[in-house]
């Protein structure tokens, strides 16, 4: 693990590096992320080619060797995913902890934060696991910080999905599904963002 060998060998734990130390490797990882979502994005693009010119050909040697070709792209989203899925459970838990620190701080929540070896060694598990999606990671991790009724959950969502986010999650989905076309799916997103901007503005 990346993250967190970089961490110990700091002789550090998680919970006692500091706001600046935790605010650099959110920006280190979202790039790492940042540059793995680009990949996918690439690998798709290419299967798609791909499958065009086999649709094109009518050569059996050269469908073949489309196919191959094609076969080899998914199995390198596959793994390209996998290392996407960690870098996003890593940047959800410095994130987390970050957060965490600065509600403390403004006497905001009252999360736990003096994170034990036994915690970091079920984090990296949990991390480690590709059945553990993204969700169960940041519901098992707030388990661990004591987050949850006792926490700012304004603050802490900022680390995850607001309701905007959330309900854009949907509009894509619904777009998936032909329920939507994506000028209305994307009129209804940016409806979502202004209402969340007005409802921050009066809470100011």
């Amino acid at each position: 693990m990346a993250l967190l060998d970089k961490i110990f060998g700091k002789n550090k734990t998680l919970s006692e590096l500091s706001k600046a130390e935790l605010r650099k490797e959110e920006i280190i990882i979202g790039k790492q992320r940042d540059r793995l979502f680009k990949r996918i994005e690439d690998i798709a693009a290419a299967k798609q080619k791909i499958f065009q010119q086999g649709a094109t050909q009518k050569s059996p040697e050269l469908r073949k060797a489309l196919a191959q070709q094609f076969e080899l792209k998914g199995m390198e989203q596959v793994m390209v995913a996998r290392e996407l899925n960690l870098r996003s459970k890593e940047l959800m838990t410095v994130s987390r902890v970050r957060l965490l620190q600065e509600s403390r701080a403004s006497g905001a929540t009252n999360g736990r934060l003096n994170v034990t070896e036994k915690d970091m060694a079920r984090i990296t598990s949990w991390i480690e696991d590709d059945a553990v999606s993204q969700d169960m990671y940041l519901e098992r991790l707030d388990q661990i910080l004591d987050t949850g009724a006792q926490a700012d959950k304004d603050a802490l969502a900022q680390a995850g999905l607001t309701s905007a986010g959330n309900e854009l999650m949907h509009l894509w989905d619904q777009m998936d599904r032909g329920h939507l076309k994506e000028d209305e799916a994307f009129e209804e997103a940016d409806r979502a963002i202004r209402r969340k901007q007005g409802a921050m503005e009066k809470e100011i």
